[in-house]
């Protein structure tokens, strides 16, 4: 049957090289060298790759796929390179700095496809120093051996980033427990859309991110004990739930439904005056006073934020990582939100990059019918960073806050 197996997949390799070749394009190549491959997701369905691919390059970093022909597995990865420890060091970096937590390596002969492109999403500051910070768990580097060729079918994990073997999908009580995060406002109790963070308490670690308000299977470790749930949705303050693991139940406010899901409550109350919200789900294009069109959803809930009580007066803060002086794209008369077309190109400081940008959340508002007079404007350049604009998280220096004045 593998035999069989390989075979189809050397035929359906041959197919492709004379319809490209019919068409006139350029043959796919196997690679010819042991490559290293920077994997963060593997499918056993083409359409699940390539869609996980565009997924990827929505959280700015630049994905490709390739079909591993021994194994008939698409390979979802971040960085093809002949250097084993750049590879790693990359691997490391996805893991420390995205929520890509489970990035792995494999080392092996692959089918490959045309990488994807992404466009960057930094302006004028200059993020240096790709230094590798320490990680929780150890980075796998997979050979392509023969031991392997056995291995179980890969598919994505929930979370869509972790190779798991297809069994431990399971959702049979002794892979895991079933958890129903009930995310709801606090003043009508209507529920909110959003996710919740699953963190390891025991062992500093991330297990994942699930979905508020559906029945999710939680598989970690066999020795955790307490686990902490954070949900943190723009325009509520952040909430935060511990309970232990293996006992969930003898935690206050700890319920268990119907369906024997255990439902953990989070009640959301609105910002309150004197708090400051980052809208970590606002991106600008590279250099560019204009949004990202993966930016509609939060600066959308701003919008309803204000709308729901008109006493909110809010400050919108500005921030940048560094000073620097370069091309700044700005926002045309076509007022085009989220697209580069109509745009009109200047040259400026940093700080006036971050004005323009909170400029632009401002005018967005207006357009959707807040009035003018709620909001401030403070653009602060590289002046208030959150970390060194030499280190791996530097990126997180670029954004934009919210602050309540009035509420």
């Amino acid at each position: 049957m593998k035999s069989l197996k390989s075979a189809m997949i050397l035929v359906m390799i041959a197919v492709l090289r004379i319809e490209a070749l019919s068409q006139g394009e350029t043959e796919p190549d196997v690679i010819k060298d042991n490559r290293y491959y920077v994997v963060v997701g593997v499918f056993a369905i083409h359409d699940n790759a390539t869609n996980f691919v565009k997924q990827v390059t929505t959280k700015n970093v630049q994905a490709g796929y390739a079909l591993n022909t021994e194994r008939a597995w698409y390979y979802v990865y971040a960085l093809q390179t002949i250097d084993r420890e750049k590879a790693v060091q990359e691997a490391q970096r996805l893991r420390t700095e995205t929520d890509l937590y489970d990035t792995w390596v494999y080392h092996g002969l692959m089918l490959d496809s045309n990488i994807v492109a992404n466009n960057d999403v930094v302006q004028n500051e200059n993020i240096a120093g790709k230094s590798v910070s320490s990680v929780e768990s150890p980075l796998r580097v997979e050979q392509d051996t023969t031991s392997q060729k056995s291995a179980p079918n890969v598919v994505a994990s929930a979370t869509g980033n972790l190779p798991v073997p297809q069994e431990s999908q399971s959702i049979d009580e002794k892979d895991g427990k079933r958890f129903f995060f009930r995310v709801f406002r606090a003043n009508d109790e209507k529920l909110i859309e959003g996710d919740v963070d699953a963190i390891d308490t025991g062992h500093s670690r991330k297990i994942g991110s699930y979905k508020a308000n559906t029945s999710v299977l939680l598989s970690p470790n066999a020795n955790t004990g307490e686990i902490s749930f954070i949900c943190d949705i723009f325009g509520y303050r952040r909430v935060q739930n511990s309970l232990d693991f293996k006992d969930p139940l003898a935690m206050d406010g700890i319920s268990q439904d119907a369906a024997n899901n255990i439902v953990v409550p989070f009640e959301m109350v609105r910002l309150k005056k004197g708090d400051i919200a980052v809208m970590y789900n606002v991106y600008f294009f590279k250099d560019a006073a204009v949004m990202r069109p993966e930016s509609n959803y939060e600066v959308n809930s701003l919008v309803e934020m204000l709308k729901e009580n008109p006493k909110y007066m809010i400050k919108i803060h500005g921030h940048t990582n560094g000073g620097a002086y370069g091309k700044i794209v700005f926002m045309g008369d076509s007022k085009s939100f989220f697209s580069l077309s109509g745009t009109k190109e200047g040259f400026g400081s940093a700080k006036e990059l971050s004005e323009e940008r909170a400029k632009v959340i401002r005018e967005f508002l207006i357009e959707n019918g807040i009035e003018k007079e709620r909001m401030q404007i403070k653009a602060w350049g590289g002046k208030k960073p959150v970390h060194d604009k030499r280190s791996t998280k530097a990126q997180e220096n670029v954004r934009v806050e919210i602050e309540i004045l009035e509420d």
